[in-house]
């Protein structure tokens, strides 16, 4: 016949010290000099890139409080408050910035949309399928790119003012047609870099898939989308920066005051010679980067997969 066990006698069995998992002997502190040469160095590395890229920020903000109208006060940092820059720049009739605003939010977020549509298309195609050209077809879309912007400025304005001739909606002076512009020479450096992100894609996934029933339609809309969503948000945040930030083509397709993007109407606050005022110029540059820095935010758990991913496979 078994004896029975107490628990008392376990608890006192538990609660000596024998058996109690010993305690890890205090590692020796390392010597300062020895941190300093092995890490300490990329603190101090990261502390001053930190402060080199925050300074100009920092430095514009405290220029858009600044309500004497110079920067010449604004070398002391935020040493007056003040949002009289930000009530000029919102009341200016001569400059609607609000428009402005509004333009460059419709543009950039509609050429967003169509540049990562577009370039998911043509990447799935040379992805997924085999057909004459296709090598060709990917080197053209490397080379075009080593051309700069600027050399297509004159050949765009000819474009344009003869397509507007014919389609009004779509020439120039047309935040549509700047769209359209900004759509066509979207398919380069970013078709190929979607395209290496969807070779990491099994193509064993599409097999399966076309064995239930489903077309190259269905896979990529249902299935490949959502496999490859950090480069599309990759993709989609560059363009939209891209767009917003662009000078250049925006100043030649756009004219009339009230269809100004942001880049371009806020230029007009320093290029006057007899009315420069920096201050509501810097007040207008924050404003404007506040729907890029939340964009930023919000997709930045994207960024590094998406431009990663696609180049190891």
């Amino acid at each position: 016949m078994s004896t029975p066990i107490d628990p008392r006698a376990l608890d006192a069995t538990a609660a000596t010290p024998e058996a109690k998992e010993p305690k890890p002997a205090p590692q020796p502190r390392m010597p300062f000099g020895r941190w300093v040469r092995t890490l300490g160095w990329r603190h101090l590395v990261g502390i001053a890139v930190a402060i080199f890229a925050t300074f100009p920020l920092i430095y514009v903000l405290s220029a858009s409080f600044n309500p004497t109208g110079t920067l010449t006060g604004s070398n002391q940092l935020f040493r007056a408050l003040s949002l009289d820059n930000y009530v000029k720049l919102l009341s200016d009739p001569n400059r609607p910035y609000a428009a402005w605003f509004g333009n460059t939010m419709i543009v950039g977020i509609a050429t967003s949309i169509g540049t990562v549509f577009l370039g998911a298309l043509a990447a799935y195609s040379f992805s997924r399928m085999r057909f004459t050209g296709r090598r060709a077809g990917l080197l053209s879309l490397i080379l075009v790119q080593m051309f700069p912007q600027l050399l297509a400025v004159v050949a765009i304005y000819v474009l344009m003012r003869g397509i507007g001739e014919v389609f009004p909606a779509i020439g120039l002076d047309s935040l549509l047609g700047l769209i359209m512009v900004y759509l066509g020479g979207a398919l380069g450096v970013n078709t190929y870099l979607m395209y290496g992100f969807f070779n990491t894609v099994p193509s064993s996934i599409d097999e399966a898939a076309k064995l239930d029933g489903a077309g190259h339609a269905r896979i990529f809309f249902t299935i490949i989308l959502r496999l490859v969503a950090p480069i599309l948000a990759v993709i989609g945040l560059l363009s939209f920066i891209g767009t917003t930030n662009d000078f250049v083509i925006s100043s030649v397709i756009l004219t009339s005051p009230e269809k100004l993007t942001l880049a371009v109407g806020l230029f007009r606050y320093v290029s006057e010679e007899t009315n420069t005022n920096y201050p509501v110029f810097a007040a207008g540059a924050v404003l404007a980067a506040i729907p890029v820095v939340l964009l930023f935010l919000y997709l930045q758990k994207y960024i590094v997969s998406g431009l990663t991913a696609g180049a190891v496979k």
